[in-house]
């Protein structure tokens, strides 16, 4: 009884503290992160093959000017439950970068075509040069963006996502950062090369200009060309890109699932037939 009452106390702290954490977050950043349904989420959701082809073209004529995918190689674009793109397509991709390479004979680097095996490369020689191209600001790596997290309260992250109503990452908050640039209401000012947004957790101003709006990437399938329709396929795209094996675990997770069902039906009727003569 007594360990039972301390475990109670000891989650009605933690949910009481995370919620604090949360609330003084909201306080200090008014935080806006808009949630969406998408196509592979929860245990049965995946990933739309086209959908992540049309945030891939995002990605490309748009986010890559600026954020490498060091561990996203090309090949990966033709994986299971991914993009869907035919390994002739992965190739005629890869080859229109250029991949720096060598030394050669005679101990130079080089340039060359890229190759499936090869990953996203940096847009930027080094950190510094990305710096001076974006206003002190360092463009991060996108290949596992979808899957970070910045919790300021110590506390692990699901219980984050339970206890408190913002999700710090993943497509959500990618989503929701794209669309939320806004004008800075009265009273508040944001720094020299600095644009406002109602989603950005540090403070609601960061360096980024406003990289979509209406028509800005061409659309073949007819998909609309808005905004809104960019953000969610680039986010879709970039949470595939953080989890490109997340549809096997899902399948893996259900087998186990029944597994364990079946498991737990076996020995409740074993122990039924084992006990049946025995008087309790």
């Amino acid at each position: 009884m007594i360990l039972k009452n301390a475990l109670l106390g000891t989650m009605a702290v933690l949910t009481v503290g995370v919620l604090a954490a949360g609330d003084a977050r909201a306080a200090s950043y008014d935080v806006h992160i808009e949630r969406q349904d998408w196509s592979f989420a929860g245990p049965f959701g995946t990933f739309d093959p086209a959908q992540l082809q049309r945030g891939y073209k995002v990605y490309r004529e748009v986010c890559a000017s600026c954020h490498g995918m060091d561990l996203v190689a090309f090949r990966n674009l033709s994986d299971p439950g991914g993009p869907g793109f035919t390994e002739d397509e992965v190739k005629a991709i890869a080859a229109e970068y250029e991949i720096e390479d060598g030394p050669d004979e005679f101990g130079d680097m080089f340039m060359r075509p890229g190759r499936p095996s090869d990953s996203h490369p940096a847009p930027f020689a080094n950190e510094q040069a990305a710096r001076a191209s974006n206003n002190n600001a360092y463009p991060v790596d996108f290949s596992l963006i979808a899957k970070a997290r910045h919790i300021s309260s110590g506390f692990p992250g699901f219980l984050i996502d339970i206890f408190t109503q913002y999700q710090e990452a993943g497509p959500d908050y990618i989503y929701s950062l794209l669309t939320g640039y806004r004008d800075p209401p009265e009273g508040v000012e944001v720094g020299d090369g600095q644009y406002y947004n109602i989603s950005f957790i540090a403070g609601n101003a960061l360096s980024m200009a406003p990289p979509l709006d209406d028509g800005f990437v061409e659309y073949t399938d007819g998909t609309p060309e808005t905004l809104q329709q960019y953000s969610r396929d680039v986010s879709a795209f970039l949470m595939w890109a953080a989890e490109p094996k997340l549809m096997e675990r899902k399948q893996t997770g259900l087998v186990v699932m029944i597994f364990l069902v079946a498991f737990a039906f076996l020995m409740y009727y074993s122990k039924r037939k084992l006990w049946a003569d025995v008087d309790h």
